[in-house]
């Protein structure tokens, strides 16, 4: 596995160097950023390979790599869906795409759950797009900070969040209520679908909720990625009680 460009290998040197193998940076590159990198990288006892651009654009043909690649193991150590339940906390709000197998919707859902401090994203084996090159790029390091779990039967796991205590509330353009209207528990995992395809059947009938998005204009819905930023940040909005005319910017949960 390869990362390029700041925001990634960044992010991943500072959760887990141990998993990098080593990091080509271009030698030409002297800029403070490249320092701080190549500070961090050594501190953590990463090895560093300084190569010339072309060999760069080698390893990450076409990429924006910003003078950098990492490679990486394959594997990343993830969380089960029975380890985001801690005795004592309640229970943590989620992320569940079904359907959704573009590499970079799934980076950018990954990165809006990051910025709205969703514990985990999770999705289905069967309908999904693993974790690739391409999705960890997309996500600019919070592939690093959200867990995302493949389970093998996605409905199955809903029953089983909903017997933690999880309310579930699924997107759907035909459900009567409408986001501004809804309302739900702080203890709730919410299920967006691919676009076009939608929740699948079993899926839409598991969630405790539907709920669709506001739309005025001409199309019927938004990008996947587009429909979970505003749906996740209106639940940190609700969350944190932030109101219409409230200032300040909304702080770490």
């Amino acid at each position: 596995m390869t990362l390029q460009g700041f925001h990634a290998v960044m992010a991943r040197l500072k959760r887990q160097a141990d998993l990098i193998e080593v990091i080509y940076v271009d030698e030409s590159r002297r800029d403070p950023r490249m320092r701080e990198l190549l500070d961090l990288a050594k501190r953590q006892g990463v090895k560093l390979l300084p190569v010339d651009g072309q060999r760069i654009e080698r390893l990450a043909p076409g990429r924006r790599h910003q003078g950098l690649v990492a490679i990486c193991a394959e594997t990343m150590p993830r969380l089960g869906v029975e380890d985001l339940f801690i005795e004592g906390e309640k229970p943590p709000r989620l992320l569940l795409l079904d359907g959704v197998t573009d590499p970079r919707n799934l980076g950018a859902c990954l990165r809006a759950a990051d910025g709205a401090g969703i514990r985990a994203v999770i999705a289905p084996k069967d309908h999904a797009c693993p974790l690739t090159d391409a999705a960890i790029q997309t996500a600019s390091g919070a592939a690093e900070s959200v867990n995302y779990i493949l389970v093998t039967n996605l409905v199955r796991t809903m029953q089983e969040l909903q017997e933690r205590g999880l309310w579930l509330i699924g997107f759907a353009e035909d459900a009567s209520t409408g986001l501004w209207d809804a309302t739900w528990p702080s203890s709730t995992g919410f299920v967006m679908g691919a676009e076009g395809k939608g929740l699948r059947r079993l899926v839409r009938e598991t969630c405790d909720q539907l709920v669709h998005l506001p739309m005025l204009g001409q199309v019927a819905s938004l990008n996947v990625a587009v429909a979970s930023g505003i749906v996740l940040y209106e639940a940190l909005r609700r969350e944190q009680g932030i109101g219409p005319g409230d200032k300040g910017a909304i702080a770490p949960t």
